[in-house]
């Protein structure tokens, strides 16, 4: 019997090389719940893997009730600052703050988000994904996280006004990984009144990237009206 080594074992060859090398770098797909989707945005629960059985004090004080205006009031509070290297700076000043949200998305995070935290289990985080459709293959997003741990408000932004070109080939990472940036992480974060917000510790090559607010922890029982006692922790 002959056996022939010809094209159709090249490419057969090649189909078993490139499934293995597909699976071998696949990144695991975070669970979720979905809270608000519609064609261009969603709100979603996410598995908190930081959250640890075996420790109860990472847990976070999920499912909690809050106020669809106190959530507003703290989204609202929250604005972006873009970094300017030294150059930019002397030729264009210090970069204004921004909004973190336009009313419209602001109007839709609130209402989502408040229902969300109804709904969260200790083990999980919100996250949230707005975009901006330009072209059909890129689109304008804004996406993050948002936690409750104790009286604490966890807010991450991964991504603020970032143009995303959907890739020819490949994975689309925007809307699966909503926390993770897309792009280098150029602005600061900031909350007004400035009084409530934490502060935390960050490591220098933190802020050679200007990544040392991309965070903000928020006390709570500095902006949210009423009894505190609701929004007690753990």
């Amino acid at each position: 019997m002959k056996y022939h080594s010809g094209p159709t074992v090249l490419y057969s060859a090649l189909i078993v090389l490139t499934s293995t090398l597909v699976i071998g770098c696949a990144i695991p797909m975070v669970p979720y719940r979905a809270v608000y989707e519609d064609p261009v945005n969603y709100v979603r629960l996410e598995v908190d893997d930081s959250v640890l059985p075996e420790w109860p004090p990472s847990a976070h004080a999920h499912p909690k009730t809050m106020r669809v205006e106190d959530v507003a009031r703290i989204l609202g509070g929250i604005s972006v600052k873009e970094h300017r290297i030294w150059l930019q700076k002397w030729l264009q000043g210090e970069a204004p703050l921004m909004p973190a949200f336009r009313p419209e998305e602001l109007a839709l995070l609130s209402q989502q988000i408040a229902e969300a935290f109804a709904l969260a289990r200790p083990d999980e985080r919100v996250t949230f994904y707005l975009s901006q459709p330009q072209t059909s293959v890129k689109r304008i997003i804004t996406s993050g996280g948002v936690y409750l741990h104790g009286t604490e408000l966890h807010f991450i932004l991964g991504n603020w006004q970032i143009v995303y070109g959907i890739p020819t080939y490949g994975m689309i990472y925007d809307r699966r990984y909503p926390m993770r940036p897309t792009a280098a992480k150029g602005f600061y974060l900031f909350f007004d009144p400035g009084e409530a917000t934490i502060t935390q510790r960050h490591s220098l090559w933190d802020t050679l990237l200007a990544n040392t607010n991309d965070e903000l922890v928020i006390d709570l029982t500095k902006t949210v009206s009423g009894p505190i006692a609701s929004l007690a922790g753990r």
